[in-house]
């Protein structure tokens, strides 16, 4: 039994590690950004009911190989829209997607990427694609350059 325990505490500090740091906060977004010099990386989701929003996080987001580039690249911004109630989000946090939605995804379109600079400013958008992750990162940094 502490055997199990213990590869499970080490698989749980490995996840852990390699974990995608999203922010929430739109502000706290561009601080990073602006000190680091880098972009953000606006991601619309539905997490829980949108099945692209699913695979794309799968596909992408959740690849060591992109988590390892995003850590030093870009600020990683998620607004989630998820549904089911045990998913809520906080009021303070429901509001301040819903803002974002409004400034940058007036379509309603899930999921859609949205890569802005320090500022807010957008670079480019673009959704769920059929790529790899290194193939996503060439396709976010043509946005960049």
């Amino acid at each position: 039994m502490k055997k199990i325990f213990n590869i499970l505490f080490v698989l749980g500090c490995i996840n852990g590690v390699f974990s995608q740091n999203w922010q929430s906060d739109f502000d706290t977004a561009k601080k990073f950004a602006s000190d680091k010099n880098i972009p953000i990386v606006l991601v619309f989701q539905g997490s829980d009911w949108c099945a692209p929003c699913i695979k794309l996080d799968r596909e992408v987001w959740s690849t060591d190989s992109f988590k390892t580039y995003a850590e030093n690249h870009y600020v990683m911004l998620q607004a989630d829209f998820p549904r089911k109630k045990k998913n809520a989000l906080s009021t303070k946090q429901e509001e301040q997607n819903k803002m974002l939605a409004e400034k940058y995804n007036k379509q309603g379109i899930f999921p859609f990427v949205v890569v802005l600079n320090a500022k807010g400013a957008v670079l480019g958008e673009t959704g769920y694609k059929k790529l790899s992750a290194e193939k996503y990162i060439e396709h976010l940094q043509s946005f960049i350059k």
